[in-house]
């Protein structure tokens, strides 16, 4: 690949640091830089061209060794010390032939030597050979670089298969070894069981029922929002009227676990977001405040509107929240989930589900809680 080809491909604009004391040598090999369209600045002494580099690392050194006060060999190893600069190629200039001086200069570091006075065509040669291969390491550390980056995410992917898998095989599994146990116990034994435990039989099938119809849902569209087929469709619409409908759906529940649920927001709050995502969000945090909640508690929804956004707020007087376990929630790869209440499952994929719908409406999730007392979730969504 050539020089022209890997500047179109990378975009790489070369530059060559030629340094020396000499201002014709500086103008000669100016020239034939020039002429060749490869960029170039130039220092005439070492100290001059070591504080430059400082500023503005080169691709390539043109470096004269019988310099005063610091000769080439003194710069070329002052940067092959350094970590920053040692792997700028550098090209030695000399009028010295003898076999000593060359050999010197490799060894601590030159990849290569030019004697005075120059050959143009050989100059160039040997410098564009250089370029080049400082280019090409330079889009290998990248290719390395988006290796490194592609690994990285494929091992997210993985760990994220996984834990669908995971839940699918275990936790999925759970709700219906509990419908197919007691329906079946219901099944053979109804007539000669007491009706108050049939009744009870017959409330484990139905809270089972509802955690695996939860769960799927969840699964769904947690599914459909990784492989890009639910699209994001905002509008305008009734932040009040959608969180009444989700206490309405959980009322039943609600009223069983002695639990009050309390709007706030009365007024008619327009919120622009994709609605069926933020009901999503809603459903998973009134769902989960519920299930963390002790029978006789509460929970209440709020919000504070600022210019930009509108600010929701579900809080319960429920179990609350180790701290150590808080940066665990909205991660999916930690597989972290406890039991409610009344020893209701879960797999934590909700609050996943959450924390990317409410950042593909442009918001933010989180959390305040302490263990015992209570927990506060709250999300932004834009508003109109």
């Amino acid at each position: 690949m050539s020089e022209n080809e890997l500047k179109q491909d990378y975009d790489f604009q070369s530059n060559v640091l030629i340094i020396d004391d000499i201002a014709e040598n500086i103008q000669v090999l100016g020239n034939i830089l020039d002429e060749n369209d490869i960029e170039f600045s130039y220092a005439t002494s070492g100290k001059e061209a070591l504080e430059a580099i400082t500023f503005n690392k080169p691709d390539l050194l043109l470096l004269d060794i019988n310099m005063p006060e610091m000769s080439g060999f003194e710069v070329c190893e002052k940067l092959k010390k350094d970590p920053e600069t040692k792997g700028i190629p550098i090209i030695f200039l000399t009028a010295r032939t003898e076999q000593e001086d060359i050999v010197k200069g490799l060894t601590i570091g030159a990849v290569d030597y030019v004697t005075k006075p120059f050959n143009s065509k050989e100059l160039i040669s040997r410098v564009n050979t250089h370029l080049e291969l400082s280019n090409s390491r330079k889009i290998l550390n990248i290719k390395n670089e988006q290796l490194r980056k592609v690994n990285a995410d494929m091992k997210e992917i993985i760990k994220t298969k996984d834990k669908f898998f995971s839940i699918i095989a275990h936790d999925l599994k759970g709700p219906f070894n509990t419908l197919l146990g007691f329906s079946e116990l219901l099944l053979k034994e109804y007539d000669n069981r007491d009706p108050e435990e049939n009744k009870e039989m017959i409330t484990h099938i139905f809270n089972s029922a509802v955690h695996g119809f939860d769960l799927l849902n969840n699964l769904l569209e947690w599914s459909r929002s990784q492989t890009g087929r639910i699209e994001y469709e905002p509008q305008n619409f009734s932040l009040n009227d959608l969180i009444r409908q989700n206490i309405l759906f959980i009322s039943d529940a609600a009223y069983k676990k002695n639990i009050e649920v309390q709007s706030k927001i009365k007024e008619h709050i327009l919120a622009f977001a994709d609605r069926r995502m933020i009901n999503t969000v809603v459903r998973n945090l009134i769902s989960n405040a519920l299930k963390f909640t002790e029978p006789g508690g509460k929970i209440i929804l709020s919000y504070t509107k600022e210019a930009k956004f509108i600010e929701v707020c579900v809080s319960d007087t429920g179990m609350g929240i180790r701290e150590e376990n808080i940066p665990k929630l909205f991660n999916l790869t930690e597989g972290f989930s406890t039991r409610g209440t009344n020893n209701e499952q879960g797999t934590g994929l909700g609050l996943i589900l959450c924390k990317e719908f409410v950042e593909k409406n442009g918001g933010k999730i989180w959390v305040e809680s302490k263990y015992g007392e209570g927990s506060k979730f709250m999300f932004t969504i834009p508003a109109p």
